[in-house]
């Protein structure tokens, strides 16, 4: 395994990706090539993975692939980003990698089934912008500054001499636009719109990427917001009064509806907008007992912390983790943490 290197914004190893080339140009051109990301893949974990793996394919990579853990399903938004001929099932991933590079992911558990990936490779290489992050491959590329993974990948392309084209630009802008919030989101800095425009200036249309990603969702997917939220409930004593405010989705709602689990992944938008709390939960059905959890804060609470605490991880100002039990158990256990990580 190559010596683990952690890069974070302003240090001096931020400038280093040394190790992660190296194993890639000593590896890709005859290994095989495995790029992961996390299970339930968002649009950075699938841009970004996307958008480096078309950047492999440009140097002639012959053996690769791209996947992620759990059921193989493209959600909607993402269903018509370049590269999307990569992916394979988990149950199709190279058994025995030379290469494994992961994208998005800040601990193991999120690999779910293809975490063994890892120890049957001969190097592994990890981008991600979670301050929660591990370190659990050999090359450790973190930058808890950087407003999503696709700026971690960017630079890494630009390391290994591969150019921007229009299909590489696109998945990388996604991925970008997905967890900025469509560039709403405090992290959107100045070099968050640096890199916007070197992707844009390769031939996007973002007008229509953004109509396709965040502004095109079946009618039934507007049925099933409106039941959910309508079980929203207020608790303005959470976080020693800064306020909560959570709300839940069930498979059955998913049936009822006619629609996909990507569908829920909207759900926390809304409910972060109340104005009279700082907390938002929602909390979606992914088997019996067993819930998927999105944290938001507007700035009192550290939200990352709580999810550590219960098992997940993220940002200071969204965060997630899987929870078990009923959706009061799992609201009662986060709001139990909620008072421990109130940011000063």
């Amino acid at each position: 395994m190559t010596e683990a290197v952690t890069v974070s914004e302003g240090s001096p190893a931020a400038a280093d990706f040394s190790a992660a080339v190296s194993a890639i140009r000593e590896l890709a051109p005859t290994g095989r090539v495995l790029l992961i990301c996390h299970v339930n893949p968002d649009g950075d974990a699938l841009g970004s993975m996307l958008g480096f793996g078309l950047g492999l394919r440009r140097l002639g990579v012959p053996r690769l692939q791209a996947t992620f853990p759990g059921t193989f399903e493209i959600p909607e938004p993402f269903a018509a980003l370049p590269g999307l001929d990569l992916l394979v099932s988990e149950e199709q991933a190279e058994p025995e990698p030379d290469l494994v590079i992961v994208f998005d992911v800040a601990a193991v558990s999120r690999l779910g089934g293809l975490a063994d990936r890892l120890s049957r490779a001969r190097a592994t290489v990890a981008l991600d912008h979670h301050a929660s992050n591990t370190g659990f491959a050999g090359v450790n590329l973190v930058d808890a500054g950087a407003a999503a993974t696709s700026v971690v990948a960017e630079e890494l392309l630009r390391r290994l001499d591969v150019p921007l084209d229009a299909e590489i630009a696109e998945c990388l802008y996604v991925a970008l636009a997905t967890d900025t919030g469509s560039f709403r989101f405090d992290m959107t800095t100045p070099r968050v719109h640096e890199m916007a425009a070197r992707l844009i200036a390769t031939g996007l249309r973002p007008g229509e990427i953004s109509r396709r990603v965040f502004d095109s969702r079946p009618f039934g997917a507007m049925k099933l917001s409106a039941e959910v939220l309508s079980r929203a409930q207020l608790d303005p004593t959470a976080a020693d009064g800064h306020g909560m405010v959570w709300t839940y989705a069930t498979l059955g709602d998913l049936e009822r509806h006619g629609q996909r689990p990507y569908v829920l992944d909207a759900l926390i938008d809304p409910v972060r907008c109340v104005a009279e709390v700082d907390v938002s939960v929602v909390v979606k059905e992914l088997a019996e007992r067993e819930w998927a959890v999105s944290l938001r804060s507007k700035g009192a609470v550290d939200v990352s912390a709580v999810a550590v605490a219960l098992g997940g991880g993220g940002h200071r100002l969204a965060a997630g983790f899987t929870g078990y039990g009923t959706p009061g158990d799992v609201v009662t256990a986060v709001r139990d943490e909620l008072g421990n990580h109130l940011i000063p």
